[in-house]
């Protein structure tokens, strides 16, 4: 009409064009989110494959959850006359028992020999039975006479929790009235070239056995340490359950390889010594002062 006020009618969206652009918003939001996940996947660098160790044919993957080992080859230094030394703090000693005979045990304090580890006893791989080594207290006796710290080691054939719990009240026994300067260990062997009442032994009962012997160890005021080689360490005992134990490893090497952490090494069984006749085993015993026995 003339003169009168124009009036603007309102377009009204159309609901599904609505929901159509909030599917779209939300298609790109994905994809971004998408592109955003992959491109940090591919940034990712890959999980590191775990480390193995070749033993007795077997292949064993490294547990990362033990204490692992520092030692290294550039660690020890090899000489001439077979010793080897280490570059850190460490003590120097022997592991003897009756097949070393008669010792003098001042001519070895001489030779530089500060700890001495010595067989107990044992316990026979036939019929079983617990024997005293027949050279222990005239070792004791002669090696703490020269000032040279002892400690103790038994040869075990237990084939149950309660055989080396015996071991372990006669190993007491026999110390009683004894001061001792380093561990009691368990030394459980598998037996080479002959048939013994532990050949069918397996892993969870030797691991076993060897906590039992060292709780019966430790609860007597004692400490308890375990003897192993690459096939005991690796094959048989599961650390896991012995973590407690410091270990003594054997390995006839220029370093120790072991994978896990490591307090006293073997690393010869035929060292010679001053007033030992034959060869004797030889030992470092690593520690942080070499003045102060870790016991």
């Amino acid at each position: 009409m003339a003169g009168g006020r124009r009036v603007r009618t309102k377009t009204r969206r159309s609901p599904l064009m609505g929901l159509l652009v909030l599917l779209i918003v939300i298609v790109l939001i994905l994809g971004a989110a998408l592109i955003l996940l992959s491109t940090r996947e591919q940034r990712k660098e890959p999980e590191p494959e775990p480390e193995t160790v070749t033993i007795g044919g077997q292949e064993v993957e490294i547990d990362p959850t033990l204490p692992q080992s520092e030692l290294e080859e550039g660690h020890f230094t090899k000489h001439e006359d077979g010793t080897i030394t280490y570059s850190g703090a460490a003590r120097y000693g022997i592991d003897v028992s009756a097949h070393q005979g008669e010792i003098d045990w001042a001519a070895v304090a001489g030779d530089g020999v500060e700890f001495a580890i010595l067989r107990i006893g044992y316990r026979g791989y036939s019929a079983g039975a617990l024997n005293l080594d027949g050279q222990f207290e005239a070792n004791y006796a002669g090696a703490r006479e020269q000032g040279i710290d002892v400690g103790v080691y038994f040869f075990s054939q237990a084939i149950s929790e309660e055989e080396a719990r015996e071991e372990a009240r006669q190993v007491l026994a026999w110390l009683e009235g004894k001061e001792i300067q380093c561990p009691i260990v368990y030394d459980w062997e598998h037996i080479e070239e002959d048939t013994a009442r532990t050949d069918s032994v397996d892993g969870e009962t030797v691991t076993a056995c060897a906590r039992a012997f060292c709780e019966e160890i430790q609860g007597a005021g004692y400490s308890p340490m375990i003897y192993c080689n690459g096939m005991l360490g690796y094959l048989s005992y599961d650390l896991t359950q012995l973590g407690d134990y410091p270990l003594w490893y054997a390995e006839y090497e220029d370093y120790p390889s072991y994978a896990y952490e490591v307090t006293i090494w073997q690393y010869t069984e035929a060292g010679t010594v001053a007033g030992i006749q034959g060869t004797v085993d030889r030992n470092i015993w690593f520690q942080a002062d070499p003045e102060q026995p870790e016991t």
